[in-house]
């Protein structure tokens, strides 16, 4: 039971901070529940279907080839999963009326991120014990976060745009190039020293994901001072 807490903590810490970023209108708790629950349970079997298609047509034959690589952490893994974010998003998220403001795209975004993170952080913890949950609650589990803001904050601007599906697709290709890019230097992690790249990125992903929900807060259409 400890071992869950501890897989599940970070999720719900950042999720609390998303949640009171929220400054000017608050989003109904059942739907950031929905699509908490949406992340977790629909996104998971979407990916799991998605890998098994990708994975089958582009299966690694050379481990140490960077090419293969590069084709694994970039279409395999990250487009496949941020794709199963990006459509609960589109079709569940941005369609509801309580979506009444450029920043529900981040804090509709992060909860399907973080239920996703949650089933795949719970995974991987009980298979790698407390080790695994340290080392995840400062890596793996803050980059789904950042994923999430990068995509909710052009998908917040695309519902109120008439270039809805430019801004949605930029939100998804952001996504998958940071999520990429992260993976992508842990998977050649057998060049000494490479994988000093994935926290990098994480960290321009962290620096882009502040500016972005300043932004956001900054031009609400609720905000009176």
């Amino acid at each position: 039971m400890n071992l869950i807490l501890c897989a599940v903590a970070p999720i719900f810490t950042i999720i609390i901070y998303i949640y009171f970023h929220d400054k000017y209108e608050k989003e109904p708790v059942g739907l950031l529940i929905a699509n908490f629950l949406f992340g977790a349970i629909v996104s998971i079997l979407i990916v799991t279907m998605l890998y098994l298609f990708t994975g089958r047509f582009l299966p690694i034959t050379d481990e140490y080839s960077i090419w293969q690589q590069f084709i694994q952490a970039f279409v395999v893994v990250a487009l496949s999963e941020e794709f199963s974010k990006y459509v609960i998003v589109k079709y569940f998220a941005q369609p509801k009326k309580a979506f009444n403001e450029p920043y529900d795209g981040i804090i509709y975004a992060v909860m399907v991120s973080m239920g996703f993170a949650c089933t795949e952080n719970i995974l991987y913890v009980i298979q790698g014990g407390y080790g695994t949950a340290i080392l995840r609650a400062f890596t793996a589990v803050p980059a789904h976060a950042t994923f999430g803001i990068l995509m909710g904050y052009f998908m917040g601007l695309a519902k109120f745009s008439n270039n809805r599906v430019k801004l949605n697709i930029i939100g998804l290709f952001l996504a998958v190039l940071f999520h990429g890019a992260y993976d992508f230097f842990l998977f050649i992690g057998f060049i000494p020293g490479i994988s000093i790249g994935a926290f990098v990125s994480l960290i321009i992903g962290i620096i882009l994901s502040k500016k972005a929900i300043r932004r956001h807060q900054d031009n609400s259409t609720f905000k009176t001072d």
